[in-house]
């Protein structure tokens, strides 16, 4: 049986849900991570934690805060203890931050790295650590964001740690392939999670083509294919699903 630990499930609107959610219906045992003061800390809110799991049939579940460099081995453990050898990592959690250049301090960037790519690299350190290749082959998905492919010039500690994480991925697929694992990285596009504004929604949605912002859903379906039988040869990749957006229109 598949298993995999899914980080960033804080609320029932976020994609980290929805690649749960996704796994827990094809019959993955799954455990999620949240850290809910991070959510707290931001415009949108945090959501009824209780509510969430509950949603998800109350799969084991650990709150840790990733900006602890020691919290993503701990983590890997207690998903282990909790449903066996992982065969899938996602880390879909992510630390937010505004910023231009003018406006840059040196906590933010080193908040933003620890959570966002150190807190990835670790996890997919641990992850491998922990895999058994008797119970099937592994898979990581990492996610990042469009940075790569259009200037974020006004969250530049965001932006600037996502590159990373797109940046390492190569190099830890290429680490990992001789053990089965894939690594890969996802740019789910402009994604409809409730952290827009009602002025950058309408921008974003003109910028469309179907009209719409895409769904969590829809970078799940991603994730679920990506982590399946039918993804073995793709490792190393940046899966840009950003559903056509138009960046210059």
């Amino acid at each position: 049986m598949s298993t995999a630990l899914v980080t960033g499930v804080s609320r029932r609107s976020s994609i980290g849900f929805a690649v749960a959610r996704r796994l827990l219906d094809r019959g993955d045992r799954v455990v999620v991570q949240s850290w809910a003061p991070h959510d707290a800390g931001q415009p949108w809110g945090a959501d009824d934690l209780a509510a969430v799991l509950a949603e998800l049939g109350d799969p084991p579940h650990v709150s840790v805060d990733l900006a602890d460099p020691a919290a993503p081995a701990r983590l890997v453990a207690a998903a282990r203890d909790a449903v066996g050898p992982l065969t899938s990592l996602v880390a879909a959690h992510a630390r937010s931050a505004e910023g231009r250049l003018a406006e840059v301090t040196a906590a933010e960037v080193d908040l933003c790295f620890a959570v966002n790519a150190r807190g990835s690299l670790l996890l997919t350190q641990a992850f491998a650590a922990q895999h058994d290749p008797a119970a099937g082959p592994g898979s990581a998905v990492l996610f990042t964001s469009g940075q790569h492919r259009g200037p974020m010039a006004s969250e530049l500690p965001y932006a600037i740690s996502k590159g990373a994480v797109q940046a390492m991925t190569l190099s830890l697929a290429d680490e990992l392939i001789d053990r089965d694992v894939t690594v890969n990285c996802l740019n789910p596009g402009p994604t409809d999670t409730g952290w827009a504004g009602r002025a950058q929604a309408e921008l974003v949605q003109r910028a469309m083509p179907r009209g719409r912002w895409n769904s969590p859903a829809e970078a799940a379906a991603v994730v679920a294919w990506l982590t399946g039988p039918d993804a073995r040869s793709v490792t190393g990749q940046t899966i840009d699903a950003e559903g056509g957006f138009r960046r210059w229109g």
